[in-house]
């Protein structure tokens, strides 16, 4: 054998070598598969959940099933608060949240669910096309991926007593989130005292009567199957309740550009989707419960549903500046105020 037949022998095995230490990270990373941990509340086989699981096949169809969620519904991660603990700490990587649970992350969310604010989707999904790129950005700030805002839809007082003035409701014994600041301020300003529980315990509390006045949307009533427990559902909403779907920003970016924009586009399709069922199944709820004998309370007089308003923006003055920005209030009320504006001039 020549000397270079043997420097041959070298040269190839080196070339080799060097070629795989340049492919390797590109490669591993393209074999990379990116298991998403995600919780939420909603129990499975209810509208939120069957969306979830639709968002799930999109992503691993989409990337070849080199994106994936491993879900955990009903609660099983615990309580909201819980869920943002384990986020925090890497135990999970992204959530579905209402607004208490997105209020832990990032206060300000509850804009979107101020008592007796909003008076029609119309209304909500006007401010969110003025400020959701705000809430964007404060995420970013707070270290999540805002994936896509997903909906609850408006809450009704549900009771076993009629309730249809403040008056009727000081009355009640009223379940209050626990933990949820802007409740609280909002029966405070009514004269409320209410009895904090977590959702969990809810079902329990009505059954013995520790508490009987609860406020959810009609879906969320049948899928928690608290309407059975009471009578009646108050004709006019107390507030929207908003959700969003969120990532923690550290976990996002390990997906990589391309399969990062693709999240956010299919969950973004699949969220408008959800709130157009949402909102129609809400609907269909009120229907069908009533024919199992719920009854609707009687609409508030003028001067009732007045000063429920009132005790709203009582309520909302004294969230403003520490619950929620002040300025972010203000374009959210000039947004509405145009609005109204232009429908009672029949525009």
């Amino acid at each position: 054998m020549t000397l270079k037949f043997f420097a041959a022998l070298l040269i190839v095995p080196a070339a080799l070598l060097f070629t795989s230490l340049i492919a390797t990270p590109q490669a591993a990373e393209a074999a990379r598969k990116h298991v998403i941990k995600f919780a939420s509340l909603a129990p499975e086989g209810t509208t939120w959940m069957r969306t979830m699981r639709g968002l799930d096949r999109d992503i691993r169809e989409a990337t070849k099933k080199a994106v994936r969620f491993r879900i955990y519904p009903g609660g099983v991660s615990g309580n909201e608060k819980d869920v943002v603990r384990k986020l925090r700490v890497g135990q999970l990587h992204a959530a579905g949240f209402t607004g208490v649970g997105l209020g832990e992350i990032l206060p300000a969310a509850r804009l979107f669910e101020l008592p007796f604010f909003f008076r029609s989707y119309t209304e909500v999904d006007a401010v969110h096309g003025e400020l959701d790129g705000w809430f964007e950005e404060a995420l970013l700030k707070k270290g999540y991926v805002l994936l896509g805002w997903s909906e609850v839809g408006f809450a009704h007082f549900f009771s076993k007593n009629p309730v249809a003035s403040a008056a009727d409701l000081s009355k009640q014994k009223v379940w209050l989130w626990e933990g949820d600041p802007l409740a609280r301020a909002y029966f405070e300003a009514m004269g409320v005292r209410p009895i904090p529980l977590a959702v969990t315990d809810v079902l329990t509390s009505l059954q013995t009567g520790l508490v009987n006045t609860v406020y959810i949307s009609p879906l969320g009533a049948v899928a928690l199957q608290w309407f059975t427990k009471v009578r009646h559902i108050s004709p006019v909403p107390m507030a929207n309740v908003t959700g969003a779907l969120v990532m923690k920003q550290n976990r996002f970016k390990r997906l990589g550009d391309e399969y990062g924009a693709l999240l956010i586009k299919l969950t973004r399709t699949r969220m408008r989707e959800l709130r157009r069922l949402t909102r129609e199944e809400n609907e269909r709820a009120i229907r069908a419960m009533t024919k199992r004998g719920l009854t609707v309370s009687p609409r508030p007089s003028k001067a009732a549903l007045a000063e429920m308003r009132r005790v709203g923006g009582k309520a909302r003055e004294k969230l403003a500046g520490t619950l929620i920005p002040r300025e972010l209030i203000a374009r959210a009320e000039g947004v509405l105020s145009r609005l109204r504006a232009g429908k009672s001039s029949g525009k």
